[in-house]
C-alpha cells in the first residue's frame, strides 16, 4: 500500500528540451502508465491540470529510484515535495508510522535521540552491543523526509540507519520543516566567480560559476530563515586603474553536491526540483517573484476566510 505522494510535471523551466528527447505531457503520461503495469506498488492519478499527474508511491526511495529510471531514458520532469498520505480511522486523522532502527557509536547516541524526538519519534529500544548503541524508534512517516543528512551531519558519518513501515496511527502533529530560506536567482546568465565570491558570506552555493541559471531558481541555503533574491550574474567591471593580482585572490567554496534523494529531502512546500538527463535543479515551483507574491497572500486570505 503507498505511503506517500509526489506531483510529477512536465519540465516548465526556461531550459526545457536542452536535455532530453520526451518532454511532453503525453510522453510522460505513457511511461508513467507503462510503469505501474509492472511496479506493482505505485499508483498515478490525473489531476485538473493535464501538465500534473500525482503518483503514489512506498516511501523516498520507491519514487526516487521511478526518478532516476526516467532522467536515465531521457525524460524531463519537475517533481514537488513528498507528501505522506493521510487517512481516517475510526473518525480520527491518522498517518503511516514506521519502525527506525540505528546503530550509532555511544558518544553519538544523545543527538541521534534528541533529533528523532524532535521528529515525533519515540524510542521503544536502547541496547549496548559493544561500541555501538543500537536504537529502535517508531516515528511517523513525514519525520523520516530529510532526517537522512541530519543523521550524517551529527554522527560524522557513522550512524547505520534503516527503516520499515509499521502501520497507520492517529496524526501526531506539526514537525518542524528546514529552518534556513534559500538564495534565488534574480536574472538568466551565467554566474559569475566575482558575484558568488561577494554571496558566500550569506549562504552555501549549489552552482559553481560558470554555470547556467535562470530566474526563480534556487542556487544556494541562505544562513538564515527566509527566501533572498540575489544577482550571481554581476560581471567585474574593469577599470584602467585596478592592480593586476586581484583576480587571483577570489576563494570560492566548491558547491555542495547533492543526490537527488537530498534534493528531495530538502525542498519546501512551494519548491520543486527539475530532473533532466544530465542536470537536477532546485527551484521555486512559481518563478516570477511578483506571482509568488500575489500567491501566498492569496493563500493568506483564504486561510483567515
Amino acid at each position: 500500500e503507498p505511503t506517500m505522494s509526489m506531483m510529477f510535471s512536465i519540465n516548465n523551466s526556461p531550459f526545457y528540451g536542452k536535455d532530453g528527447k520526451f518532454v511532453t505531457s503525453r510522453h510522460l503520461r505513457d511511461r508513467l502508465m507503462k510503469e505501474t503495469e509492472k511496479n506493482l506498488a505505485l499508483r498515478v492519478e490525473d489531476t485538473g491540470s493535464a501538465d500534473s499527474f500525482l503518483v503514489f508511491g512506498r516511501g523516498i526511495l520507491h519514487l526516487g529510484i521511478l526518478i532516476e529510471t526516467m532522467r536515465r531514458e531521457g525524460y524531463e520532469l519537475t517533481v514537488g515535495q513528498p507528501q505522506v498520505i493521510v487517512k481516517e480511522i475510526n473518525g480520527r486523522k491518522s498517518e503511516p508510522f514506521e519502525i527506525l532502527v540505528v546503530d550509532v557509536p555511544q558518544e553519538y547516541s544523545g543527538k541521534v535521540i534528541d533529533m528523532v524526538t524532535q521528529r515525533k519519534g519515540e524510542l521503544h529500544v536502547m541496547e549496548t552491543k559493544s561500541e555501538m548503541q543500537h536504537l529502535d524508534f517508531e516515528i511517523p512517516s513525514r519525520g523520516l523526509i530529510g532526517i537522512r543528512s541530519g543523521m550524517r551531519t551529527n554522527t560524522a558519518g557513522e550512524a547505520v540507519m534503516a527503516h520499515r513501515f509499521s502501520e497507520y496511527k492517529p496524526w501526531k502533529g506539526p514537525i518542524p520543516g528546514r529552518s534556513n530560506g534559500v538564495l534565488i536567482s534574480k536574472n538568466q546568465a551565467a554566474t559569475t566567480g566575482y558575484s558568488i565570491d561577494k554571496l558566500q558570506d550569506r549562504g552555501s552555493f549549489f552552482v559553481n560559476p560558470g554555470e547556467d541559471v535562470y530566474v526563480g531558481q534556487i542556487i544556494a541555503e541562505h544562513i538564515k530563515p527566509g527566501d533572498l533574491i540575489v544577482n550571481a550574474t554581476e560581471g567585474k567591471k574593469l577599470t584602467n586603474m585596478r592592480a593586476s593580482g586581484s583576480d587571483d585572490s577570489v576563494r570560492i567554496i566548491p558547491k555542495i553536491q547533492m543526490t537527488r534523494e537530498e534534493c528531495m529531502e530538502y525542498i519546501q512546500q512551494d519548491e520543486c526540483i527539475e530532473v533532466t538527463p544530465k542536470n537536477i535543479r532546485l527551484r521555486k515551483t512559481i518563478l516570477d517573484e511578483d506571482d509568488r507574491k500575489k500567491f501566498q497572500k492569496m493563500l493568506k486570505t483564504e486561510e483567515v476566510g
